[in-house]
């Protein structure tokens, strides 16, 4: 069991996108969940120590922004993954990486060089 007691509470107004999904814990977990299996809504709530009514929300919401689509399949509705949404997170994390990548080898750069002269 998961145990996530984390009250999800937004305002109607505001965007919903792939940061605010993964923002948070209960819905990075679902995410995770759901990238090893498409799992019906009882399934999914089923794994967490919280109301189904929380865990309707966290569904709501990474729907909302894209990451996943429930489709309904005889009486079940099951949950699939999108995670061409992500690619969003993964160009934002990139720039970031360049830039800590070549502030890094600077750096090594720096300490070589400190290291030629102090030799």
């Amino acid at each position: 069991m998961y145990t996530c007691n984390r009250t999800v509470t937004y305002l109607d107004f505001m965007r919903r996108d792939v940061f605010q999904a993964i923002a948070d814990p209960t819905r990075r977990e679902i995410i995770s969940m759901l990238a090893v299996n498409q799992l019906n809504l009882n399934a999914i709530a089923d794994k967490f120590d919280i109301s189904r009514p929380a865990i309707s929300k966290h569904i709501k919401i990474l729907t909302e922004c894209g990451l996943l689509t429930i489709q309904k399949q005889g009486r079940d509705r099951v949950c699939k993954p999108n995670y061409k949404k992500l690619g969003e997170v993964a160009t934002w994390v990139d720039q970031y990486r360049k830039f800590w990548n070549n502030k890094l080898d600077d750096l090594d750069k720096f300490l070589s060089l400190e290291n030629k002269t102090n030799n």
